[in-house]
């Protein structure tokens, strides 16, 4: 009897103590927002196709991940710009006369490939500045305005880039505008007379180099390439093979020293290969392997002569 009585108590304590662990209170409110939502559950009322709704926006999600994975959002998009272009075309909207101005280079038929206009292309769905866009990316064509006239005429201006110079870079040289644009990686025959800059970076500076050489036509003509000397100064190498060295800060008063030199000694026209202005004070001149013999030469035999001068005054 009295192991019962025992047995009794100790689970009324493990009751109390399974009781005190976790407040009535605190239990309470967690069984009154149960029932609060649960209610709330069951009184909600679904509105109608939202299941088939659902599973239309899944399939559509799946579909679109599917075409972004296999790479064929491209092909859709262009899919869908020809159902467009068929749709407004029966409205009266097919593109019927393209009016191009400003091409010379850039032939039309170039033109209307970039800018993705076809016979099925029309006006109500072209993209002007996608248009734009599209014709910037050839390097020719340096700006460009799309007209739409409706209901079917379009007007295209282009502005094209000038040929400059050409660039020699790595062995290789191209075709470069006056911003330093690489126009053709090839050169076409009839630019070969235009001026030749050598050298990374010159490029992009060649503009402004140029501009100060043609103020020295006479220099500027004998000149067969302006070499760009670690981005920082140029050398030029004239047709005859004589290399001028010009300073990196006074291209300018360098030029004007080498042509009076020239003026008065008749610098350019002697047989040397090599005048280094990059000194403001002096100017070094190199002579050529035959000059320097000939001048040698020339030394020792003026001093045979004076020596046999002085030989045979010693004899009278």
């Amino acid at each position: 009897m009295e192991g019962r009585v025992r047995l009794a108590q100790s689970l009324k304590l493990k009751r109390r103590s399974s009781s005190d662990l976790w407040p009535k209170s605190h239990s309470w409110h967690w069984l009154r927002l149960v029932r609060r939502w649960g209610v709330l559950l069951v009184g909600l009322k679904v509105p109608r196709g939202v299941g088939s709704s659902a599973a239309a926006m899944l399939l559509l999600a799946s579909a679109s991940y599917g075409a972004v994975k296999g790479g064929h959002v491209p092909q859709i998009i262009e899919n869908a710009q020809d159902l467009c272009d068929a749709a407004a075309n029966r409205l009266g909207f097919r593109i019927s006369e393209v009016a191009l101005d400003g091409e010379h280079e850039v032939v039309r038929d170039e033109i209307l490939m970039l800018a993705g206009i076809t016979d099925r292309s029309s006006l109500l769905f072209l993209d002007a500045a996608r248009t734009r866009a599209r014709l910037l990316a050839n390097p020719w064509i340096a700006d460009a305005t799309i007209l739409k006239l409706y209901p079917d005429r379009l007007r295209i201006e282009i502005k094209e880039r000038k040929p400059f110079a050409l660039w020699q870079k790595d062995g290789r040289l191209a075709l470069i505008a006056a911003d330093g644009t690489v126009l053709e990686a090839a050169v076409p025959p009839r630019f070969d007379g235009l001026p030749r800059v050598v050298g990374k970076g010159a490029g992009q500076s060649a503009q402004d180099f140029l501009a100060l050489l043609a103020r020295y036509p006479m220099i500027a003509q004998m000149t067969e390439a302006s070499v760009l000397v670690a981005e920082r100064r140029w050398n030029l190498h004239l047709k005859g093979g004589l290399e001028i060295l010009l300073p990196e800060g006074e291209a300018e008063q360098a030029l004007r020293i080498l042509i009076d030199l020239d003026r008065s000694d008749k610098l350019l026209s002697r047989d040397i290969v090599a005048v280094d202005l990059r000194l403001p004070d002096r100017v070094t001149v190199r002579q050529s392997d035959s000059a320097a013999a000939a001048r040698e030469q020339a030394l020792k035999d003026a001093e045979k002569a004076k020596k046999s001068k002085v030989g045979k005054g010693g004899e009278a």
